[in-house]
Order: structure tokens, then sequence, then C-alpha cells
């Protein structure tokens, strides 16, 4: 369970975060499913019920700019992941599930940037139809 004191980016590093903040990242952590703001905003509001939408995502958008949680888009809706692992995500253009990919060697085309570019990281996407959405055509 996570407490008033969240610890990131090694072990001598420490952040305070609200008992709101710390729920939300708490919510976030305890599913694999990606959820949107609407929906960490009503488990959210089963343990404090007096929190607004506006301060789910507030806080939402502060996890995701400390690299506590990331952002994947799919079916025009912001999800949230807390998976810190590097991985990949696959995106069903049919039912719009979201699925972890593990595998981090992935052939890449060759390309190069323009000169003065620093690449700090990289985010990858791939598309397609699940195994159950691929089943049913």
């Amino acid at each position: 369970m996570l407490h008033e004191t969240h610890r990131m980016n090694g072990p001598l590093s420490q952040r305070k975060f609200s008992k709101q903040r710390a729920k939300v990242l708490e919510i976030v952590q305890s599913t694999r499913a990606h959820p949107t703001a609407d929906w960490v905003f009503h488990e959210v509001r089963r343990h404090i019920p007096n929190i607004s939408l506006a301060t789910v995502y507030r806080n939402l958008n502060q996890l995701v700019e400390s690299k506590d949680i990331s952002e994947v888009l799919s079916d025009g809706q912001l999800h949230f992941d807390a998976n810190k692992e590097e991985h990949f995500h696959f995106i069903c253009r049919s039912c719009n599930g979201i699925f972890d990919i593990e595998e981090t060697r992935v052939s890449s085309p060759d390309f190069k940037l323009p000169r003065g570019y620093k690449v700090e990281g990289v985010k990858m996407d791939f598309y397609g139809l699940c195994p159950d959405c691929l089943a049913k055509q």
C-alpha cells in the first residue's frame, strides 16, 4: 500500500503525495487494463467520496509529468498505464482493447535524425485485431 511518501527515481529521491494523488496512483497501479480518467474517478470515489473529477484529472496529469504513469491514446481517449517496465502496446481497432507487449526487441526502420536532436525515449504502439476480435471475423 502506498503511504504519504512515495519513492521515485531511486532510493534517495522522495516526494510527498497528497492522499488523493496516492489513491489515484494506487488505483492505476491496481489494474493492467489501462483505465480512462473516468474509470479512475469512479474507483477513487469508492474510497474518497468527495473527490472531484477535476482533482482526478489534475493528479493523473501530475503523475504523467513525474513519469509515475504514462498515457496511451486509444479510441480517442487517454488511458493510463502504471507499468514502468519497458514495453509496447497493441491496440485493437475493433474492441479498442490495449494490450501490453513485453517484447522490446522490435526491428525498427533504419533512419537518421536531423542534426541537433537527442533521443530520450521511444514510444511505439501496434494496431490491428486482438485474438478475440480476429476469431469473430
